[in-house]
């Protein structure tokens, strides 16, 4: 690949051959994806649908199964792409900030409590919190304000939550989401929500302000030094990945996917229907196709697309809205102090939506990659027009997370960060080589591990991740954010 250098944090791939928009690297040397992330994101630059260049952000790297790399902002015109997207819509993360700080949490404390976390922030079980399929319904429309009218929750947690936890505009009818979800999906949804879940690295850390950037902006977030902070991550989970999979050519499927999938499209899908017939036939044959599934925004099947997928992303705001919710119960339970636990934001990594760049009203793909605003596109927003849009860097669980906000400066990422460090291309520094030796490293760092049951738990180690510090470097190099706060990792509940 002719790889162009523009900076020491930003390459480019210019339109040549049978590219339609150059690829736009926002990294360093060291930073690169391999050839195969290279190859995949010159293909997604070949589609005829994708509009001005593709954005490839810090944590770029290929997934197994997936046509589209993590880490990419992909625009288009009238026209969606869901193959660009990962798994569930709505994975995302929040950021929670508790009362306490200095020495208020001993040892023996935090032990204690995430003991009880363990039992009430479930990583892997069949059932969750289980709602009424009228409860399923109105999050569907309503996102998470219905969970917490359903749970009598009082927060104003939707005013700092991305789109204010629903993604619907205007609120569609019952019938826009039958017509667009089949229900054998729904009554799996009533027992889904309330689950961390075993999925990547999602997780629920208890953070400590080690270092404050700005003390403007960490004022206005209301973050000292020294103050806990709990970071989650965590998404749609099943109901999310089958309602979005529905529409969705996959490369693979695990056999669980492949039968509920199966179930769902027998029970939805009628033959006097030409737009079901279109997707029972389209499906298929676009599995093995090199290009990508386009589905127009105009037509039925995108309304229905665009439904489904709005629908089943909310569910991830209110997964996450019950998860904490369960978080302040056991604190209080465990420590006995009555306590509040305020959002800083909550921001999804993985959706599909229209915005305004380059002049033109696009369809926007960010797949493991956050809206990175600055204040002026903030602007009428109830808290975040003065600072711009809260940004969350994670790394490894025993390296430091940075907490930023997004510049005006940024069209070149589609206004998008990576969510992430991102895995490296080669394992960096002393490598775990099962469970018992990951937890005696994290042990030197000074970082609880808890639960961590999962085969795949030594994957997170941090020698599989990139260089936050790096990182951190080249979004700022690329005006990408302006960092807040960074903050050191105390203790991780994880699979």
């Amino acid at each position: 690949m002719n790889i162009k250098s523009l900076t020491a944090h930003k390459k480019i791939i210019e339109a040549k051959g049978g590219m339609k928009v150059p690829v736009v690297f926002h990294v360093s040397d060291d930073l690169m994806p391999g050839e195969e992330t290279i190859q995949e994101l010159v293909d997604i630059a070949s589609d005829e649908h994708v509009f001005h260049h593709i954005a490839a952000l810090s944590d770029v790297h290929s997934k197994k199964g997936r046509k589209n790399p993590t880490g990419t902002a992909v625009a288009t015109k009238r026209y969606i792409l869901p193959q660009t997207m990962d798994t569930a819509p709505n994975c995302g993360m929040r950021l929670i900030k508790t009362p306490f700080g200095g020495d208020d949490l001993d040892e023996k404390q935090v032990d204690k409590l995430f003991s009880e976390l363990i039992k009430v922030i479930p990583t892997t079980t069949y059932m969750g919190s289980r709602v009424s399929y009228d409860t399923v319904m109105d999050v569907c429309r309503r996102g998470s304000r219905a969970i917490l009218d359903r749970f009598g929750i009082v927060s104003n947690e939707t005013d700092f939550t991305f789109k204010n936890g629903n993604f619907f505009d205007e609120i569609p009818t019952e019938k826009d989401i039958f017509n667009s979800i089949p229900k054998t999906f729904l009554r799996i949804a009533q027992l889904r929500l309330g689950i961390l879940g075993a999925a990547g690295n999602h997780f629920l850390d208890l953070m400590k302000v080690s270092d404050i950037s700005d003390n403007d902006l960490a004022e206005k977030f209301g973050i000292k030094k020294g103050q806990y902070l709990f970071l989650m991550h965590t998404g749609s989970g099943m109901f999310g990945q089958y309602a979005s999979y529905f529409y969705t050519p996959k490369i693979k499927e695990h056999r669980s996917q492949k039968i509920v999938l199966e179930l769902g499209r027998r029970s939805f899908l009628k033959k006097n229907n030409p737009i079901h017939e279109q997707l029972r036939h389209e499906i298929p044959i676009w599995k093995n196709k090199k290009e990508y599934y386009p589905i127009d925004s105009e037509s039925e099947l995108g309304r229905m697309y665009i439904t489904a997928h709005r629908a089943s992303a909310n569910h991830g705001f209110a997964n996450r809205a019950i998860l904490t919710n369960n978080l302040q119960k056991a604190i209080n339970k465990v420590l006995g102090k009555d306590i509040s636990l305020p959002l800083v934001y909550d921001m999804p990594h993985g959706h599909v939506g229209e915005e305004e760049h380059y002049g033109e009203k696009v369809w926007l793909h960010r797949n493991g990659a956050t809206r990175a605003n600055g204040p002026q596109r903030m602007k009428g927003t109830k808290f975040y027009e003065e600072t711009g849009e809260p940004i969350f860097i994670p790394s490894s669980m025993a390296t430091p997370f940075y907490f930023g906000v997004g510049t005006d400066e940024n069209e070149s990422t589609f206004f998008s960060a990576s969510h992430g460090t991102g895995k490296s291309k080669e394992k960096r520094g002393e490598t775990p080589q099962n469970r018992a030796e990951l937890i005696e490293k994290m042990k030197k760092n000074k970082v609880k591990l808890f639960n961590a049951r999962s085969r795949q738990i030594i994957d997170q180690d941090s020698s599989h991740y990139k260089n936050v510090e790096e990182v951190i470097e080249g979004m700022v190099e690329n005006k990408i954010i302006k960092v807040v706060a960074k903050m050191q990792p105390v203790a991780v509940l994880m699979a």
